[in-house]
């Protein structure tokens, strides 16, 4: 297996406007509230739609939320393509979504968009849960995911348990986690996939015959990393970044922000927004 990151040497085309659903806090940066301040710094304007409004991320001992209705959303949809704007979007991203009617949801707006761009990217993180928790969202929602929008995605960035219940196939080595994202039927960035007793990789899959070995980028296993990285990493590669280019990014944003009560997506920004990919590398796996 090549350990890099991604196509060496490609530089990926910035997205122009990119439509997000998922969750969103007014305290912290994890869902909507990491992705829309990633995109808006590198450049990439985004429409975010929030499926649930939180205090802050649901880990801390006090949290108030409300779930954004989905005809309210539908309605949201509605206005923008009444005033010509839904159209203007060539990236859908989809993160948290809480029910069944929220994929659907999903599903309609990527469907209603692809009649007016053909070219449309959909960039699905399906935020269904970790280990050893298991799944935390409704089981229906779950289901949906896998029925509904996998079949939609252009790319998945799911964790090692998402992927392993996507897919029903074991994904406890390297190799195995290749295997079993090759039957997804589109590319795929396998995060939190365990390389060492150090370290953890995130692992890029395409559909192709050819690219069933995928690309690895490997990186330190570090305590004290506040939540929203796979929020941010999801929002890295919905703005075009490749893989390399992503993991420089985020590399640089966790040694930022560890030991941070929340990532420092502001606070850190000229750094992590600066940083350079992650040099290629190659090993036998």
């Amino acid at each position: 297996m090549q350990q890099s990151g991604g196509t060496a040497g490609a530089e990926a085309a910035r997205s122009g406007r990119v439509l997000a659903l998922s969750s969103q806090v007014a305290f912290g940066h994890v869902g909507l509230s990491a992705a829309v301040p990633v995109l808006q710094r590198l450049g990439v304007a985004v429409t975010p739609l929030p499926t649930v409004m939180l205090s802050n991320h649901p880990g801390w001992p006090h949290v108030a939320a409300h779930r954004v209705p989905v005809e309210d959303l539908r309605g949201m949809v509605e206005g923008l393509a009444r005033n010509g704007w839904l159209a203007r979007h060539d990236t859908v991203l989809t993160g948290y979504l809480p029910s069944a009617a929220h994929v659907e949801l999903a599903a309609w707006v990527i469907d209603r968009l692809r009649k007016d761009v053909p070219d449309l990217r959909v960039v699905v993180d399906p935020v269904l849960g970790d280990s050893p928790k298991g799944l935390y969202i409704d089981a229906a929602a779950a289901a949906a995911i896998r029925t509904e929008l996998l079949p939609r995605a252009d790319i998945v960035t799911p964790n090692l348990y998402e992927l392993g219940w996507l897919t029903g196939l074991y994904t406890e080595t390297v190799r195995c986690t290749a295997e079993a994202a090759q039957g997804l039927g589109c590319r795929a960035m396998i995060t939190s996939v365990p390389v060492s007793d150090g370290s953890i990789g995130v692992l890029e899959v395409g559909p192709e015959a050819g690219d069933a070995a995928g690309t690895l980028v490997e990186t330190a296993r570090l305590d004290g990393v506040p939540h929203g990285v796979g929020d941010v990493f999801s929002a890295l590669i919905a703005s075009g970044c490749t893989l390399r280019e992503a993991m420089g990014h985020l590399s640089a944003l966790i040694a930022a922000s560890l030991g941070a009560d929340h990532l420092r997506i502001v606070e850190s920004a000229p750094d992590w927004a600066a940083a350079a990919p992650v040099p290629p590398k190659s090993c036998a796996r």
